[in-house]
């Protein structure tokens, strides 16, 4: 038998010098900016150590300016709490609006009365909730609005919108309240099923007292469940 010939080793590659050269000269690129950034600095602390009331000057300018901007955000965010609860609304503007703006017209009203976070998530995919908002006293409020553009003599809302919406409300979206708006007429039927299944109604009548008042839409309802939280409200 003949042995196998040795396996040749591969001949250990090293750094060719133009490779070499390229390393060293990118390390001296790299330390000649540190220390020209280092240089910098140096010069410029020697100087603001010097003239240390244009620091001082500049410092209380800052200040000033910070506290200039405050002031105005303070400012706007106080006028448009001021606006907010001076919101109001006529029955016959909300039944000029479209269904999307009525939607945003029941946000406002619910920011009006103190709920910072309402929001309007109405649209494709809502499962029954067009705006949802936490009170004052830490209830979650989810509202489904159902806008009828020739108001009462629309289409009215019966039961089948409501059971959609007690369908989410509590098991989805965990609502404390659940709430249907409309400036229509509700059916017979569906005041009972609302009543049998602890769902609020703001009808046309409700609505117009909410919306051209300033009274906060949980005084206007009744079997409104009691705070999650105690507050100065409460």
């Amino acid at each position: 038998m003949t042995g196998r010939p040795p396996a040749r080793r591969r001949p250990v590659r090293r750094p060719s010098r133009r490779r070499k050269q390229q390393q060293d000269a990118q390390l001296a690129t790299a330390v000649a900016a540190a220390a020209l950034v280092i240089g910098l600095v140096v010069v410029v602390v020697n100087w603001l150590l010097a003239h240390w009331w244009i620091l001082l000057g500049a410092l209380l300018i800052g200040a000033l300016a910070a506290a200039g901007w405050w002031q105005q955000r303070t400012q706007r965010k106080e006028w448009e709490r001021v606006q907010q609860r001076a919101l109001r609304y006529a029955i016959t503007q909300l039944d000029a609006l479209t269904h999307q703006q009525f939607e945003f017209a029941v946000r406002d009203l619910m920011r009006r009365d103190g709920c910072s976070d309402a929001l309007r998530v109405g649209g494709r995919g809502d499962l029954g909730a067009d705006v949802k908002a936490t009170d004052p006293h830490g209830r979650r409020w989810v509202v489904q609005c159902k806008h009828r553009r020739e108001g009462n003599e629309g289409t009215a809302v019966g039961t089948p919108d409501l059971q959609v919406l007690n369908g989410t409300g509590r098991p989805v979206h965990k609502a404390d309240v659940v709430v249907l708006a409309t400036n229509g007429r509700i059916t017979r039927p569906g005041r009972d099923f609302a009543r049998q299944q602890r769902l609020h109604l703001v009808d046309r009548q409700v609505l117009a007292q909410w919306a051209t008042g300033s009274r906060p839409l949980w005084e206007l309802l009744p079997l409104i469940p009691p705070p999650r939280r105690s507050t100065a409200l409460s």
